[in-house]
């Protein structure tokens, strides 16, 4: 009869056993989710096919006009490009850490570290609008030949995405102030996701139109 009894309870312990290990182990997964809006993913998806398009557009013009493309590259002001690219990637990185913060439930902090990309992005705006005036300088626009009929709709395009993605920012930034992520964070985390689309975007669009 003991050692049924003992039995018995040696099955059940290692029942629970089994039943906390496998709680352990689904926990972690079912914690996992996308983050954001399912809605800001299918945008997002939306924007970069737009963008795959502009690049194959224009990875194929230069294989079509290869010596103008060279030519046209070079009168470009590449430092120009490379401070826009650190700009925007430092930009995202306050963005990427203002969402640990207000995960954490330090809403001063991330508003803050929200203001910092605002004022880093503002670079971005600057130089790139700097560009634009230095090119119009040289007599260049957007009709002076296939490669800045390309770069002038792209980069602009883009110069609107970030433009965008900067009233988002703020957007969330007085949400933030009037406490509208305490218990559901999505929103928040949507329009960081939009704006680190925005930041890699201009990754390939830097070596794209400024180094290869």
């Amino acid at each position: 009869m003991l050692q049924e009894s003992t039995l018995m309870s040696n099955t059940l312990i290692a029942s629970s056993m089994v039943q906390v290990s496998e709680h352990q182990v689904n926990e972690p997964l079912r914690n996992k989710r996308l983050p954001g809006d399912l809605a800001m993913w299918f945008f997002i998806l939306a924007e970069l096919t737009v963008f795959a398009v502009f690049f194959i557009g224009f990875a194929v013009a230069e294989q079509l006009n290869s010596e103008m493309f060279i030519v046209s590259k070079a009168k470009l002001h590449p430092v120009a490009g490379l401070i826009n690219t650190l700009a925007l990637i430092t930009s995202s990185l306050f963005v990427a850490l203002s969402v640990r913060a207000i995960h954490s439930g330090n809403v001063k902090r991330s508003i803050n570290l929200l203001i910092i990309s605002q004022c880093v992005a503002c670079v971005y705006l600057v130089v790139k609008v700097w560009e634009y005036q230095f090119l119009f300088s040289l007599g260049i626009d957007i009709e002076t030949n296939t490669f800045f009929t390309l770069y002038f709709l792209i980069t602009f395009f883009h110069f609107m995405h970030v433009l965008l993605g900067m009233v988002i920012l703020i957007f969330i930034g007085i949400n933030t102030k009037k406490g509208a992520y305490k218990e559901d964070i999505s929103g928040f985390e949507s329009g960081a996701c939009y704006w680190h689309m925005v930041d890699m975007l201009w990754i390939i669009l830097f070596p794209l139109i400024y180094i290869i």
